[in-house]
């Protein structure tokens, strides 16, 4: 019998969101609900196991990781790309990585679930209402007429343009890859360059896959690019955004608001400061966090160790 852990299964639905009793005269499954502090405590944890199975990017593994898992020989990732994965020292330890299909619609949902909370100010609002706060202390900002504009424009932007255009707002993108043709397509402006996307704003939503080339890339100045009264949504990956520098604008007053779903650090540490901040709606990483999509990643987890067991490992990574 071999071991199988299921890592930052935060919700505890692993084992019953798929069926796993074709697997039980070959595994043992470990259901571990709690993230690791540090990667020693991880390593006493999951040093007895030939099978991992890892939630999105909650639990890195980078080389240092798998050198320190003589065991592991299989490792198992909800959606087909995972930036948190060392591929290379992956395939270097002889450890096959698998992936699941992964839905773009529930991060494009989410995605609007902030720029709506964050413009008609719904969580203060809500507030109010339950504990006898003032009724209606606040006017809300209106969608139609504005400029969305998109970082990004691949499979969740061009979702979220179309929602932005439904809204009556005409929509902007830009990146580096981005072509007339493309947003054309779409009915959206290709942006002249990023500055002027952000210059010409009221809500800027990121949209685009963390590499050396978009780490970082809002910046302190792309910030005081934006408008004051602009808001910006980051429900990509938080290293995208200079996190010190959207601290200070907000802070400051740069810009209105800003509603995340990604840190640089998670779970928040319990004394962040984006845990306070007046003018942020945060959200910890929903972004794919849906039944939809629950309900496809543990089934073909399920399958993907199978396959895996009979010898034909099926949807690699790498």
């Amino acid at each position: 019998m071999l071991t199988c852990a299921i890592l930052d299964d935060y919700q505890g639905v692993g084992l019953t969101m798929a069926d796993w009793s074709g697997l039980t005269d070959r595994i043992v499954p470990r259901d571990l609900r709690s993230p690791f502090a540090t990667q020693d405590a991880l390593v006493a944890e999951i040093a007895d196991c030939e099978i991992v199975v890892m939630m999105r990017e909650r639990t890195p593994f980078p080389a240092e990781l798998f050198a320190r898992l003589p065991r592991l020989k299989l490792l198992v990732t909800s959606g087909m790309r995972n930036a948190s994965i060392d591929l290379a020292a992956a395939r270097a330890h002889g450890v096959t990585v698998c992936g699941t299909a992964s839905h773009p619609e529930p991060p494009v949902e989410l995605t609007w679930a902030l720029i709506l909370g964050l413009a008609r100010h719904l969580v203060p609002e809500a507030q109010a209402l339950r504990t006898g706060g003032p009724w209606q202390g606040s006017v809300g900002g209106d969608l139609a007429g504005r400029r969305l504009g998109l970082i990004g424009l691949g499979k969740t932007g061009s979702r979220v343009a179309r929602i932005g255009q439904a809204f009556g707002m005409t929509v902007g993108a830009w990146s580096q890859n981005l072509t007339a043709e493309r947003a054309e397509a779409e009915g959206v402006t290709l942006a002249p360059s990023l500055e002027a996307l952000l210059e010409t704003s009221d809500v800027v939503s990121i949209h685009l896959v963390l590499s050396a080339r978009t780490r970082g890339l809002v910046d302190a100045g792309a910030l005081r690019r934006m408008r004051p009264d602009a808001l910006l949504i980051n429900t990509a990956r938080a290293a995208i955004v200079d996190e010190g520098a959207l601290l200070t604008a907000l802070t400051e007053g740069w810009i209105a608001g800003a509603g995340l779903d990604v840190f640089e650090t998670e779970p928040l540490p319990q004394d962040s400061p984006w845990r306070r901040l007046p003018n942020v709606l945060a959200t910890p990483h929903l972004g794919y966090v849906t039944m939809r999509n629950y309900r496809t990643y543990f089934p073909e987890i399920v399958e993907d160790i199978g396959a895996f067991l009979d010898g034909a490992p099926i949807r690699l990574l790498g």
